[in-house]
């Protein structure tokens, strides 16, 4: 389908439109190709994709000219097939009302532009080219959607002649269709991290571009270093003036903060979309504008969300999309091909596409799989777009403080109606939890309990799949690995679960302080900074060697497993209390590897302490014990619980329960009836 030229502007029609702006004729701006200001060579394989495959080498810093601007050297070839400048049309295709693009690129100097596609599969395939020359030259590629229907993107490269070629700037529009042009609350919920917060600010306050989409940006801060005390936000405060607002209120978790978040931006009646931000990220602001961009085109109204890269590896994608196995109920990849943190420095999307004539270099490559449109259950919370109408039709987050807010809001849209779409394009750089574990520990008291929680809401088999089962495995590894205070965490998470739905608000300020302050009565909680602070290690007797437990032999971790379990009723051997007998790295403390030792230093992910882990047969076997009836009793009850819950979501989500937990009085929502006195 080609865009009606009666009604579409022509490229002169283009020809006066400044860089900034958004619309003409009937069109506005899909996609800016963009390039980072500060021209860091760490994330320039983001924006660029070097065609020669030098990879860094061939990307020269001092070549951006501006944030929409980049020279190509004499006989050199770009491509513009990146993460962060290549069209995702298959999700246009498949979400949006959008049948057609318009590429606009705009030069100066001799060379070629060639214009490229690729399918689901990963073939590339040419679509047109032109050669250009001149000062200030304009073309314009009408580029259809429907071959797209299962996934593809648009790119394009350009090629240098005998001098330098300069891109001025270059956009993807589509027609308007008379969609509505809609803005956003943004809301960041923050605990001590001032810093982040405010340089994020500063990003926004300098983007005139994304100021225009933005109705108020609200800071959520729950903790005791306030942004509003922080060096800089004086001065951001100044240039955004009454954009900028400041909430402060008790740590009520991220569902608290992002409730709140949601609750303003659906209350105050300004905007059409409520944006999620987490706090400890580094923003692409054009991400912003992409999703507000995209979510105005979409056929009804839609959730989207960005992508999350690594902020200390800064080319790393966390994941491409966020689904929830049925059966599991666990997190997993949306395809089986795609790769956890792939890193886009050493491939992106147009290297790891494939040409028709056969793949490249003797085999498929990595990361075809991302040719493919990734449909999502739901998207993380570190950037998520919800439109108002959405907020005021299923609510606020579930009251559960931390973890599994986001999948069970997503699944509970979905439930409702309303899709989820991560945007390829649109990102934010947040620090990774790959190298941490957030299993173990207090956060494990959430883990445990809410992860049930959405499964009794969500999870289409009769008594939740695997879901019990895994869990009392999860239980026994922490036991066999001496992992006794994130023990307490799940059992206390499972013995609140079967206390039902109605305890979840009253424990939403009071749970964490609970949890954290039983962390002094357990050693393997207690961190300490050297190994001298400990007594001195004194290994067993030699041991004779070992086979190598590879996580994916099934045979083999059951025989460990049965092996550790053994030995919890031996008790230690004299003296295996008194010293530690081994150290053990946080990357090898494994419950196959930690179940063999009565005493063991264990390092934490992060790198800051070393925890003591002393092996206890007794309560070792009461913990179990305890787990193996709440299990039990939680299967067996399932049909009840699981409508207990169902019954409840509405009033747990509800506003007035959460102008409750906020302490603030009621507002009515448009078209609401006055509440009557009691």
């Amino acid at each position: 389908m080609s865009i009606d030229t009666a009604k579409a502007p022509m490229a002169s029609d283009f020809s006066e439109v400044s860089v900034s702006a958004t619309e003409s004729n009937g069109f506005r701006v899909a996609t800016r190709v963009i390039f980072p200001l500060d021209a860091d060579l760490d994330v320039m394989p983001l924006y660029i994709d070097p065609a020669d495959n030098e990879s860094e080498a061939s990307l020269h810093p001092e070549d951006v000219r501006g944030r929409d601007s980049v020279v190509v050297r004499a006989g050199a070839r770009m491509s513009l097939g990146s993460y962060f400048n290549a069209f995702p049309a298959s999700y246009w295709r498949c979400w949006t009302v959008v049948r057609t693009v318009r590429l606009v690129v705009n030069t100066s100097g001799p060379g070629s532009i060639v214009v490229y596609k690729s399918n689901a599969r990963g073939n590339r395939q040419r679509v047109e080219a032109a050669r250009v020359s001149g000062e200030h030259h304009q073309e314009v590629f009408d580029l259809p959607l429907e071959t797209f229907g299962d996934g593809g993107f648009y790119w394009f490269d350009l090629v240098a002649g005998e001098k330098e070629m300069l891109l001025e700037s270059a956009q993807y529009w589509v027609p308007t269709a008379g969609q509505p042009h809609g803005t956003a609350t943004f809301a960041t919920t923050t605990l001590n991290k001032p810093d982040y917060v405010v340089k994020n600010l500063q990003t926004m306050a300098a983007d005139t571009n994304l100021r225009d989409v933005v109705d108020e940006i609200l800071i959520i801060d729950q903790g005791t270093k306030k942004v509003a005390d922080y060096p800089g936000f004086d001065e951001v405060k100044e240039i955004l003036g009454d954009q900028l607002v400041t909430i402060d209120q008790a740590n009520l978790g991220g569902s608290g903060g992002f409730s709140r978040g949601m609750y303003e931006g659906a209350t105050r009646g300004k905007s059409d979309y409520v944006i999620l931000l987490d706090d400890d990220i580094s923003l692409e602001a054009e991400s912003i504008i992409r999703l507000v961009t995209f979510a105005d085109m979409c056929k009804k109204p839609t959730l989207v969300g960005g992508h999350m890269f690594d902020l200390f590896n800064r080319t790393v994608l966390h994941t491409f999309g966020e689904v929830i196995d049925p059966y599991y109920w666990q997190p997993a990849l949306p395809h089986p091909d795609q790769t956890l943190g792939h890193d886009f420095g050493r491939s992106g999307p147009r290297e790891d596409a494939i040409d028709d004539a056969g793949p490249r270099d003797g085999g498929l490559r990595a990361t075809s799989w991302m040719h493919q449109r990734t449909d999502v259950d739901y998207n993380g919370w570190w950037m998520d777009l919800i439109p108002v109408s959405v907020i005021k039709d299923i609510g606020l987050s579930l009251p559960v403080f931390i973890k599994w807010d986001d999948s069970e809001y997503g699944q509970r849209a979905k439930d409702a109606g309303y899709n989820t779409v991560s945007l390829p394009g649109a990102a934010v750089w947040h620090i990774s939890w790959i190298d941490k574990d957030d299993l173990v520990g207090w956060q494990a008291y959430f883990h445990d309990r809410n992860r049930y929680i959405t499964a009794l809401l969500h999870s289409p088999f009769p008594r939740g799949g695997d879901l019990v089962s895994n869990s009392q495995k999860l239980d026994l590894k922490h036991l066999v690995s001496m992992q006794y205070y994130t023990m307490m965490g799940r059992l206390e998470a499972q013995r609140d679960l079967l206390a039902g739905p109605d305890v979840l608000p009253g424990l939403l300020a009071t749970k964490l302080p609970q949890i954290r302050a039983a962390a002094k009565d357990f050693p393997d909680s207690t961190l300490k900074k050297e190994y001298e602070d400990f007594p001195k290690i004194r290994a067993p007797k030699p041991k004779r060697p070992r086979r190598q437990l590879v996580e994916n032999s099934r045979t083999l971790k059951m025989l460990e497993g049965a092996k550790a379990v053994l030995r919890q009723f031996r008790r230690p051997r004299p003296g295996h209390l008194d010293n530690p007998q081994t150290a053990i790295a946080f990357k090898d403390n494994k419950w196959w590897n930690t179940a063999q030792w009565d005493s063991a230093l264990v390092t934490n992910a992060e790198g800051t302490g070393i925890a003591w882990y002393r092996r206890e047969p007794e309560e070792m076997r009461r913990m179990l014990a305890e787990s193996a009836a709440n299990q039990a009793r939680i299967l067996t009850e399932w049909p009840k619980l699981r409508q207990e819950y169902r019954d409840a979501l509405p009033r747990l989500t509800s506003f007035v329960l959460w102008e409750e937990l906020f302490g603030i009085e009621h507002r009515p929502l448009d078209g609401e009836a006055p509440r009557e006195e009691h």
